[in-house]
Protein backbone atom coordinates (compact mmCIF):
# COMPACT_ATOMS: atom_id res chain seq x y z
CA UNK A 1 0.00 0.00 0.00
CA UNK A 2 1.22 3.83 -0.79
CA UNK A 3 -0.20 7.06 0.80
CA UNK A 4 0.73 10.10 -1.09
CA UNK A 5 2.54 13.03 1.42
CA UNK A 6 4.95 13.98 -0.81
CA UNK A 7 6.96 13.68 -4.50
CA UNK A 8 9.65 13.05 -2.53
CA UNK A 9 8.21 9.09 -2.27
CA UNK A 10 7.60 8.64 -5.80
CA UNK A 11 10.12 8.09 -8.58
CA UNK A 12 9.88 10.04 -12.08
CA UNK A 13 8.11 7.15 -14.01
CA UNK A 14 5.65 6.75 -11.04
CA UNK A 15 4.86 10.81 -11.47
CA UNK A 16 4.56 10.41 -15.26
CA UNK A 17 2.23 7.34 -15.22
CA UNK A 18 0.10 9.56 -12.35
CA UNK A 19 0.02 12.56 -14.79
CA UNK A 20 -0.90 10.38 -17.87
CA UNK A 21 -3.66 8.77 -16.07
CA UNK A 22 -5.05 11.93 -15.35
CA UNK A 23 -5.03 13.07 -18.69
CA UNK A 24 -6.74 9.83 -19.23
CA UNK A 25 -9.55 11.17 -16.91
CA UNK A 26 -9.46 14.33 -17.91
CA UNK A 27 -10.39 13.39 -21.19
CA UNK A 28 -13.10 10.77 -20.13
CA UNK A 29 -14.31 13.52 -18.04
CA UNK A 30 -14.33 15.91 -20.91
CA UNK A 31 -16.60 14.04 -22.59
CA UNK A 32 -19.21 12.93 -19.92
CA UNK A 33 -17.52 9.45 -19.88
CA UNK A 34 -17.96 8.84 -15.52
CA UNK A 35 -15.89 5.68 -14.96
CA UNK A 36 -17.00 4.81 -11.86
CA UNK A 37 -13.20 3.79 -10.82
CA UNK A 38 -14.16 3.97 -7.18
CA UNK A 39 -17.21 2.84 -7.40
CA UNK A 40 -19.06 2.76 -3.72
CA UNK A 41 -15.49 3.64 -2.44
CA UNK A 42 -15.59 6.49 0.48
CA UNK A 43 -12.89 9.09 0.85
CA UNK A 44 -13.00 10.57 4.19
CA UNK A 45 -11.51 14.91 4.27
CA UNK A 46 -10.37 15.84 6.92
CA UNK A 47 -9.52 20.07 6.76
CA UNK A 48 -7.66 21.11 10.26
CA UNK A 49 -6.67 24.07 7.39
CA UNK A 50 -9.80 25.54 5.64
CA UNK A 51 -9.58 25.04 1.74
CA UNK A 52 -12.30 26.43 -1.47
CA UNK A 53 -10.03 24.19 -4.13
CA UNK A 54 -9.01 21.25 -2.11
CA UNK A 55 -12.59 20.85 -0.64
CA UNK A 56 -15.16 20.70 -3.69
CA UNK A 57 -11.99 19.29 -6.25
CA UNK A 58 -11.81 15.79 -4.17
CA UNK A 59 -15.52 16.06 -3.62
CA UNK A 60 -16.66 16.21 -7.24
CA UNK A 61 -13.53 14.05 -7.81
CA UNK A 62 -14.58 11.00 -5.62
CA UNK A 63 -18.35 11.73 -6.55
CA UNK A 64 -17.27 11.41 -10.89
CA UNK A 65 -15.43 8.23 -10.06
CA UNK A 66 -18.63 6.22 -8.55
CA UNK A 67 -17.76 7.23 -4.93
CA UNK A 68 -18.61 9.29 -1.83
CA UNK A 69 -16.87 11.97 0.28
CA UNK A 70 -17.52 12.35 4.16
CA UNK A 71 -16.50 16.29 4.88
CA UNK A 72 -14.85 16.37 8.65
CA UNK A 73 -13.98 19.19 9.96
CA UNK A 74 -11.32 19.00 12.92
CA UNK A 75 -14.24 21.24 14.90
CA UNK A 76 -16.91 18.30 14.39
CA UNK A 77 -14.77 15.33 15.13
CA UNK A 78 -13.41 13.88 18.50
CA UNK A 79 -9.69 15.23 16.69
CA UNK A 80 -10.23 18.54 17.51
CA UNK A 81 -11.22 17.33 21.34
CA UNK A 82 -8.28 16.23 22.09
CA UNK A 83 -8.19 12.34 20.64
CA UNK A 84 -4.68 11.28 19.59
CA UNK A 85 -4.53 11.19 15.89
CA UNK A 86 -3.36 7.44 15.98
CA UNK A 87 -6.74 6.60 17.20
CA UNK A 88 -8.69 8.50 14.84
CA UNK A 89 -6.17 6.83 11.87
CA UNK A 90 -7.34 3.18 13.31
CA UNK A 91 -10.59 3.80 13.56
CA UNK A 92 -11.05 5.53 10.10
CA UNK A 93 -9.31 2.96 8.65
CA UNK A 94 -12.24 0.46 9.25
CA UNK A 95 -14.73 2.65 8.26
CA UNK A 96 -13.84 4.40 5.08
CA UNK A 97 -11.36 4.00 1.67
CA UNK A 98 -8.90 6.42 1.87
CA UNK A 99 -8.30 9.38 3.57
CA UNK A 100 -7.05 12.96 2.93
CA UNK A 101 -5.91 15.61 5.28
CA UNK A 102 -5.21 19.02 4.74
CA UNK A 103 -3.25 20.27 7.71
CA UNK A 104 -0.76 22.70 9.25
CA UNK A 105 1.60 20.17 10.25
CA UNK A 106 3.38 17.78 8.09
CA UNK A 107 4.02 15.42 11.13
CA UNK A 108 0.51 14.92 11.45
CA UNK A 109 -0.10 13.34 7.85
CA UNK A 110 3.07 11.28 8.85
CA UNK A 111 1.88 10.69 12.68
CA UNK A 112 -1.58 9.17 10.73
CA UNK A 113 0.24 7.31 8.04
CA UNK A 114 1.87 4.81 10.78
CA UNK A 115 -1.45 3.76 11.98
CA UNK A 116 -3.65 4.04 9.10
CA UNK A 117 -4.36 0.68 6.82
CA UNK A 118 -6.12 2.64 3.98
CA UNK A 119 -3.77 5.27 1.88
CA UNK A 120 -3.61 8.53 3.30
CA UNK A 121 -3.13 11.84 0.75
CA UNK A 122 -1.64 14.96 1.41
CA UNK A 123 -4.31 18.11 0.65
CA UNK A 124 -1.65 20.39 1.88
CA UNK A 125 0.55 20.54 4.77
CA UNK A 126 3.14 23.56 6.29
CA UNK A 127 6.09 21.45 4.12
CA UNK A 128 4.81 20.00 1.15
CA UNK A 129 1.43 20.82 -1.32
CA UNK A 130 2.25 17.70 -3.62
CA UNK A 131 -1.15 17.45 -5.27
CA UNK A 132 -0.49 21.03 -6.17
CA UNK A 133 2.48 20.80 -7.86
CA UNK A 134 0.49 17.64 -10.34
CA UNK A 135 -1.97 19.94 -11.26
CA UNK A 136 0.79 22.71 -12.16
CA UNK A 137 3.26 19.85 -14.13
CA UNK A 138 -0.03 18.63 -15.78
CA UNK A 139 -0.63 22.34 -16.97
CA UNK A 140 2.91 22.64 -17.89
CA UNK A 141 2.82 19.09 -20.36
CA UNK A 142 -0.23 20.12 -21.82
CA UNK A 143 1.20 23.19 -23.62
CA UNK A 144 4.28 21.35 -24.46
CA UNK A 145 6.82 23.08 -22.52
CA UNK A 146 8.02 20.20 -20.76
CA UNK A 147 11.21 19.60 -22.88
CA UNK A 148 14.64 21.70 -21.50
CA UNK A 149 11.75 23.05 -19.13
CA UNK A 150 13.07 26.37 -16.98
CA UNK A 151 10.98 27.29 -14.18
CA UNK A 152 11.12 30.47 -12.17
CA UNK A 153 9.70 30.36 -8.54
CA UNK A 154 9.68 34.04 -7.43
CA UNK A 155 8.57 34.31 -3.52
CA UNK A 156 8.30 32.59 -0.38
CA UNK A 157 10.43 29.49 0.62
CA UNK A 158 7.11 27.95 1.25
CA UNK A 159 5.45 24.38 0.67
CA UNK A 160 4.64 25.50 -2.64
CA UNK A 161 8.68 26.31 -3.28
CA UNK A 162 9.55 23.02 -1.34
CA UNK A 163 7.17 20.81 -3.13
CA UNK A 164 8.45 22.89 -6.28
CA UNK A 165 11.90 21.44 -5.57
CA UNK A 166 10.86 17.67 -5.47
CA UNK A 167 9.03 17.77 -8.31
CA UNK A 168 12.33 19.85 -10.27
CA UNK A 169 14.70 17.06 -8.57
CA UNK A 170 12.35 14.35 -9.32
CA UNK A 171 11.84 14.89 -13.34
CA UNK A 172 15.17 16.68 -14.51
CA UNK A 173 14.37 19.78 -15.54
CA UNK A 174 15.83 22.94 -14.71
CA UNK A 175 14.70 25.29 -11.90
CA UNK A 176 16.00 28.42 -9.95
CA UNK A 177 13.75 29.88 -6.56
CA UNK A 178 14.47 33.18 -5.71
CA UNK A 179 13.19 34.88 -2.23
CA UNK A 180 14.06 37.70 -0.11
CA UNK A 181 16.90 36.87 2.71
CA UNK A 182 14.82 35.25 5.52
CA UNK A 183 12.85 33.44 3.30
CA UNK A 184 14.36 30.59 2.22
CA UNK A 185 13.10 27.58 1.49
CA UNK A 186 13.86 24.82 4.08
CA UNK A 187 17.71 23.72 4.27
CA UNK A 188 16.97 19.84 4.43
CA UNK A 189 14.26 19.74 1.87
CA UNK A 190 16.78 21.73 -0.14
CA UNK A 191 19.58 19.09 0.38
CA UNK A 192 16.82 15.98 -0.07
CA UNK A 193 16.39 17.44 -3.83
CA UNK A 194 19.67 18.27 -4.51
CA UNK A 195 20.77 14.55 -3.79
CA UNK A 196 17.89 13.80 -6.34
CA UNK A 197 19.01 16.06 -8.63
CA UNK A 198 22.61 14.02 -9.51
CA UNK A 199 20.78 11.49 -10.41
CA UNK A 200 18.04 13.01 -12.44
CA UNK A 201 20.77 16.01 -13.58
CA UNK A 202 18.40 18.63 -12.67
CA UNK A 203 19.75 21.63 -11.99
CA UNK A 204 18.49 24.13 -9.33
CA UNK A 205 19.76 27.45 -8.06
CA UNK A 206 18.68 29.23 -5.25
CA UNK A 207 19.05 32.94 -4.84
CA UNK A 208 17.51 36.10 -3.76
CA UNK A 209 17.85 37.85 -7.19
CA UNK A 210 14.15 37.70 -9.14
CA UNK A 211 15.33 38.89 -11.81
CA UNK A 212 18.14 36.69 -12.76
CA UNK A 213 15.79 33.50 -11.53
CA UNK A 214 13.23 34.76 -14.07
CA UNK A 215 15.88 35.38 -17.46
CA UNK A 216 14.58 32.95 -20.48
CA UNK A 217 12.44 30.90 -18.29
CA UNK A 218 9.92 29.23 -19.71
CA UNK A 219 7.53 29.21 -16.77
CA UNK A 220 7.38 31.84 -14.06
CA UNK A 221 5.03 30.67 -10.71
CA UNK A 222 4.71 32.84 -7.21
CA UNK A 223 2.71 32.04 -4.49
CA UNK A 224 0.57 34.30 -1.72
CA UNK A 225 3.36 36.11 0.55
CA UNK A 226 1.19 35.46 3.49
CA UNK A 227 -0.44 32.34 3.86
CA UNK A 228 -3.27 30.90 6.14
CA UNK A 229 -1.58 31.02 9.98
CA UNK A 230 0.48 34.43 8.88
CA UNK A 231 -1.66 36.91 8.91
CA UNK A 232 0.32 38.58 12.16
CA UNK A 233 3.30 39.09 9.56
CA UNK A 234 1.27 40.74 7.06
CA UNK A 235 2.55 44.09 6.85
CA UNK A 236 6.33 42.67 7.56
CA UNK A 237 6.21 40.19 4.93
CA UNK A 238 4.47 42.63 2.42
CA UNK A 239 7.97 45.15 3.09
CA UNK A 240 10.12 42.23 3.18
CA UNK A 241 8.95 41.45 -0.25
CA UNK A 242 8.95 44.49 -2.00
CA UNK A 243 10.91 43.52 -5.81
CA UNK A 244 9.49 40.36 -5.44
CA UNK A 245 6.07 40.73 -7.39
CA UNK A 246 5.32 39.02 -10.55
CA UNK A 247 4.47 42.39 -13.07
CA UNK A 248 4.40 42.79 -16.98
CA UNK A 249 8.58 44.34 -15.86
CA UNK A 250 9.29 41.27 -14.43
CA UNK A 251 7.97 38.66 -17.07
CA UNK A 252 9.31 40.73 -19.79
CA UNK A 253 13.10 38.54 -18.38
CA UNK A 254 10.90 35.61 -19.34
CA UNK A 255 11.07 33.96 -22.53
CA UNK A 256 8.54 35.84 -24.91
CA UNK A 257 5.84 33.05 -24.82
CA UNK A 258 6.25 31.94 -21.28
CA UNK A 259 3.56 30.97 -19.16
CA UNK A 260 2.46 31.93 -15.50
CA UNK A 261 1.03 30.00 -13.06
CA UNK A 262 -0.41 30.59 -9.64
CA UNK A 263 -1.71 28.29 -7.30
CA UNK A 264 -4.39 30.80 -5.81
CA UNK A 265 -6.13 31.98 -4.17
CA UNK A 266 -3.88 35.22 -5.67
CA UNK A 267 -3.82 38.87 -4.22
CA UNK A 268 -3.21 41.33 -7.09
CA UNK A 269 -0.78 43.90 -6.34
CA UNK A 270 0.88 41.84 -3.96
CA UNK A 271 2.82 39.11 -5.68
CA UNK A 272 1.32 39.35 -8.97
CA UNK A 273 0.25 42.70 -10.44
CA UNK A 274 -3.46 42.80 -12.07
CA UNK A 275 -2.10 43.06 -15.29
CA UNK A 276 0.22 39.70 -15.58
CA UNK A 277 -2.33 37.93 -13.82
CA UNK A 278 -5.49 38.67 -15.98
CA UNK A 279 -3.18 38.49 -19.33
CA UNK A 280 -2.28 34.62 -17.88
CA UNK A 281 -5.48 33.85 -16.65
CA UNK A 282 -6.42 30.97 -19.20
CA UNK A 283 -3.02 29.02 -18.06
CA UNK A 284 -4.15 30.02 -14.34
CA UNK A 285 -7.63 28.38 -14.31
CA UNK A 286 -6.43 25.44 -16.29
CA UNK A 287 -4.10 24.98 -14.15
CA UNK A 288 -6.93 25.15 -11.03
CA UNK A 289 -9.22 22.69 -12.94
CA UNK A 290 -6.79 20.14 -13.10
CA UNK A 291 -6.62 19.88 -9.78
CA UNK A 292 -9.52 17.84 -10.01
CA UNK A 293 -8.15 15.53 -12.45
CA UNK A 294 -4.60 14.82 -10.77
CA UNK A 295 -6.55 14.08 -7.39
CA UNK A 296 -9.13 11.73 -9.19
CA UNK A 297 -5.82 10.02 -10.62
CA UNK A 298 -4.12 9.98 -7.29
CA UNK A 299 -6.92 8.22 -5.74
CA UNK A 300 -7.30 5.47 -8.33
CA UNK A 301 -3.70 4.79 -8.91
CA UNK A 302 -3.39 4.54 -4.87
CA UNK A 303 -6.56 2.45 -5.17
CA UNK A 304 -4.60 0.35 -7.84
CA UNK A 305 -1.47 -0.12 -5.54
CA UNK A 306 -3.23 -1.31 -2.30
Amino acid sequence: MRHFLTLKDFSKEEILEIIALAGKIKQETKNREYKPYLKEKVLGMIFEKSSTRTRVSFEVGIYQLGGTALFLSSDDIQLGRGEPLKDTARVLSRMVDIVMIRTFRQERLEEFAKYSTIPLINGLSDIYHPMQLLADYMTICERGYNDNLSVAYVGDGNNIAHSWLMLASKIGFELRIATPKGYEADKKVLNDALEFAKMSKAKIIVSHNPKEAVKDAQVVTTDTWVSMGQESEKVKRQNDFQGFIVDKKMMGYAQKEAMFLHCLPAYRGFEVSDEVFEEHSEEIFDEAENRLHVQKAVMVWLDRHR
